[in-house]
């Protein structure tokens, strides 16, 4: 009581954050669980449902299996990759003049801001001879006929993650490039008098334990965008995808939510991701505690 007695004008400044934070990302996460079991229609009260919505979420529901192993795959190979991108290209513009730096920081962070960027590589993956890879592959006779590629369940789920991979240098991209630079210069020194002896060992030692802040922030911003991924699967492949080839825990959560109108189901779908985004932060941040040990 006496420390919130003296620092009370401290939270008198953060009241309002807190509040629109308690209002907008706590109260929703709560009611979001609460409604997860009760079955939900929005045009009727909610009833209570107990467990039944998990137990057809996990038991019966072969669709959403199939969008569970998807994110899955999805997530364990674009996450860890595109994070170690992330801080790689970073970590290499950061070398550069500050003018050069600036135009490649935009260079490598203009995909994740365009506009209709997936038109792109619906041209590139087009199913029939117009299309680039198709073009390609025929004219130097790897293939006789056009692949139709968001078509075939064989190549869907890869063509995602390449395009995802290059639409992965945005927020935390740009976040490492600003940890890179409040490192403390003088760091390097010191770590040479104490016998660091080359630049492996002071990423080790000296960078990366004085940005840790950004290196969790990224890592969240990762996950995140990894687990949650539906507008790249929605945009390139349709909605649903062919034999749910490119079908995702978030994709599945759009259907139930938003074209069934099933909220109770679809607050289960959205609280079992959250409790594995929960799950796999806590381990990152664990990880990341060791850096510079």
């Amino acid at each position: 009581m006496i420390r919130l007695k003296n620092d009370k004008h401290l939270y008198v400044l953060m009241a309002p954050y807190m509040v629109l934070f308690f209002l907008f990302t706590v109260l929703p996460v709560v009611l979001s669980v609460l409604i997860s079991f009760t079955y939900f229609n929005m045009l009727e009260f909610p009833r209570w449902a107990g467990w039944s919505n998990y137990t057809r979420l996990l038991l019966d529901d072969d669709v959403f299996l199939i969008a569970l192993k998807n994110t899955i795959i999805f997530a364990v190979i674009t996450g860890p990759i595109s994070y170690i991108a992330c801080f790689v290209f970073a970590w290499l513009i950061n070398e550069l003049r500050p003018k050069a730096r600036a135009l490649m920081t935009l260079v490598f962070y203009g995909p994740s801001i365009s506009g209709n960027i997936y038109f792109i590589w619906q041209i590139m993956f087009s199913g029939d001879s117009y299309g680039i890879v198709n073009g390609f592959l025929m004219r130097f006779g790897f293939i006789n006929e056009p692949i139709l590629w968001f078509q075939n369940p064989q190549y869907t789920l890869g063509i995602i993650i390449v395009v995802q991979l290059w639409l992965s240098l945005g927020t935390s991209f740009l976040a490492f490039i600003a940890g890179l630079q409040t490192v403390d210069k003088t760091l390097f020194e010191a770590g040479a008098m104490d016998g660091i002896r080359n630049r492996w060992q002071e990423l080790w030692y000296i960078t990366l334990p004085s940005m840790r802040p950004q290196l969790m922030f990224g890592a969240v911003i990762q996950i995140t965008s990894s687990l949650a991924v539906a507008e790249v699967a929605m945009n390139l492949a349709g909605f649903p995808s062919v034999q749910y080839s490119a079908h995702t825990v978030v994709t599945h959560l759009i259907d139930y939510g938003t074209l069934r109108f099933e909220m109770g189901y679809a607050s289960a779908i959205a609280t079992v991701l959250f409790i594995i985004m929960l799950g796999t932060n806590l381990i990152v941040q664990k990880l990341l505690s060791k850096v510079g040990e």
